[in-house]
């Protein structure tokens, strides 16, 4: 993408974490996403769509934005999180366009995760 397609867009997410090696096998697990790290406190991933990282932290907050994920199949997802070690937070619920659940990663971080299906 050159710079006048990046521009207003949203470039880059960026979440605390409290246990960096926890964090990267959770979300490699679940998700795939790849890792790279910059030292012992930071790692970025890249999602084969959207690029972010994790930064450690002494504590993490619940709150928004709600970073929300799409999947064809919620009901395998919802499965591999809780696999993993994150935890439903709230449960799969219909709305229109749609369904998803929410969860927590094993840093406490939420998200959520949706389906047109």
């Amino acid at each position: 993408m050159s710079q006048a397609e990046h521009d207003r867009r949203v470039d880059y997410v960026e979440f605390p974490t409290t246990d960096m090696s926890e964090t990267k096998r959770f979300y490699s697990e679940v998700f795939g996403w790849e890792f790279t790290d910059y030292g012992p406190d930071y790692a970025s991933f890249a999602d084969g769509r959207l690029q972010g990282g994790f930064t450690v932290a002494a504590e993490v907050s619940r709150g928004s934005p709600l970073v929300v994920i799409y999947a064809t199949d919620l009901e395998e997802v919802e499965a591999q999180v809780l696999g993993s070690g994150g935890q439903i937070v709230m449960e799969i619920f219909s709305f229109p366009g749609g369904r998803r659940f929410h969860f927590t990663d094993p840093s406490g971080n939420e998200l959520a995760v949706w389906s047109d299906q």
